[in-house]
């Protein structure tokens, strides 16, 4: 079947303000050239990110209307307990808003001076809660994930050589646990195999260190694993996912990606001793433990959205959909991160504009662009993101980030359009330089002017 087929039908829609070019040029200069600072509804398409912009369906919807506000013991609660538990097997399951407040108890816990803690790619606030605690945060991805040409299946894959040195260097106990990232959201929404895994496991193992993910998009991570993986074709996507998480001592999760919700995180783990620790912080600041700062009614949609998420209908529409956005790109001669990942498209923003050195946000220039020229919202994921300091990513990357049940397939023809038109003229793109920038994260809140 080649045209994508949306596996639901749209029962409301929400409409969407058109404005002009010359409208974009005052908004883009008003908000300083970051994107993050535009009004939403000054936006025709946003990708800006898929964390919490999806559609929920009609039985998540039904599950809100059903959820128990009580404070403690609430049966919305309990319901989502039993979903994740069914999923993963993980024995303790605290909730919380978001993943990044999963990610702040973890490390303050686990992170520290003199620590240093190994990801695949680590991300945005995932690095940032890391170094918050003091720790060292290092990315061990292989050779092929730095490479936007290069068509390696699993190219999230952690460097497992690179792992073993780094545990000679430092010393394994330094290391107070070996996180890896599925899919690798850095590295161009790359899939990691079974393989990788269980490999980074063996050595955790053999230095007796905990394996944990940031599972925020596992189920794309385990569609993808059965449809490259050799001998994982018949299995379900359910059973390749809870073998992911059998191998892993904890785990953290953002529900805003594949629990299918617009607000809601999860913090798994298997250690009694550090659950109790992490119960403690987690009433101290999210919440009781059967609510952990959302409503009951979040608690509700969770549940249905991890039922959802493993559907195999959905999640070949999913993949599909942002495959044949990539696909569309290359071959209007738009260099991509391939193969296309598993909830975005990657632009290559130092093939786009050559012209612009690393120096000058080269990323930054293309999603200024590109909201002038259609209106449509993106994320630099390059030196602005992830310099400073004296650092430089091995890539300077553009994420359209496709909202999950939100966009049909002529809303994507329409972004595949406004980037070739821009790539035709994108000689004109000029550099940015940044004007004030926040200590951590400053590509949320920094202020530019363009070069």
């Amino acid at each position: 079947m080649r045209t994508i087929i949306e596996p639901f039908r749209v029962k409301v829609v929400e409409p969407i303000r058109m404005t002009t070019r010359e409208q974009r040029e005052q908004i883009i200069r008003d908000a300083e050239f970051n994107l993050f600072r535009i009004h939403a509804d000054d936006v025709l398409i946003d990708l800006l990110t898929d964390s919490g912009t999806g559609a929920m369906s009609s039985l998540q919807w039904a599950g809100v209307m059903r959820g128990d506000e009580s404070y403690a013991g609430a049966r919305s609660w309990f319901a989502l307990e039993a979903a994740v538990r069914k999923l993963s097997g993980f024995p303790h399951i605290l909730p919380t808003h978001q993943g990044r407040a999963s990610e702040r108890i973890l490390f303050e816990l686990i992170g520290g001076p003199n620590r240093v803690v190994p990801n695949n790619s680590h991300f945005d606030t995932t690095r940032a809660n890391v170094e918050h605690s003091g720790a060292a945060a290092i990315d061990l991805l292989i050779p092929e994930g730095r490479d936007p040409r290069s068509r390696h299946p699993f190219k999230g894959n952690m460097d497992v050589a690179a792992l073993e040195r780094l545990i000679t260097d430092v010393g394994g106990e330094r290391i107070p646990a070996v996180f890896v990232t599925i899919t690798n959201n850095s590295g161009g929404g790359q899939p990691v195999s079974l393989e990788n895994l269980r490999a980074v496991r063996r050595v955790c193992d053999k230095h007796g260190l905990p394996m944990f993910l940031d599972a925020c998009r596992f189920a794309e991570n385990a569609y993808f694993i059965q449809q490259r993986e050799p001998g994982q074709r018949e299995r379900s996507v359910r059973e390749i996912a809870r073998e992911i998480f059998d191998m892993a001592d904890g785990a953290t999760i953002s529900a805003k990606k594949d629990g299918l919700v617009n607000i809601g995180g999860l913090l798994l783990l298997r250690s009694d001793a550090l659950a109790q620790r992490a119960d403690e912080l987690l009433i101290l600041t999210e919440g009781f433990l059967t609510y952990g700062g959302l409503a009951g009614r979040d608690l509700e949609a969770m549940a249905q959205g991890f039922e959802e998420v493993v559907d195999e209908d959905y999640l070949r529409y999913r993949v599909r959909s942002v495959e044949y956005v990539g696909e569309r790109l290359l071959a209007a001669g738009v260099q991509i991160v391939e193969p296309p990942g598993g909830h975005a498209v990657y632009i290559d923003a130092a093939a786009f504009c050559p012209h612009i050195p690393p120096e000058q946000y080269p990323g930054q220039a293309l999603v200024v662009g590109l909201y002038r020229q259609a209106g449509i919202r993106a994320c630099e994921i390059g030196s602005v993101m992830f310099g400073g300091a004296g650092k430089r990513p091995p890539m300077e990357l553009v994420r359209l980030a496709i909202p999950r049940r939100v966009y049909t397939q002529s809303h994507m023809d329409y972004v595949v359009e406004a980037v070739t038109e821009l790539f035709a003229m994108r000689g004109e793109l000029r550099g940015l330089e940044i004007v004030s920038e926040p200590a951590a994260l400053r590509h949320f809140t920094a202020r530019f002017r363009e070069v």
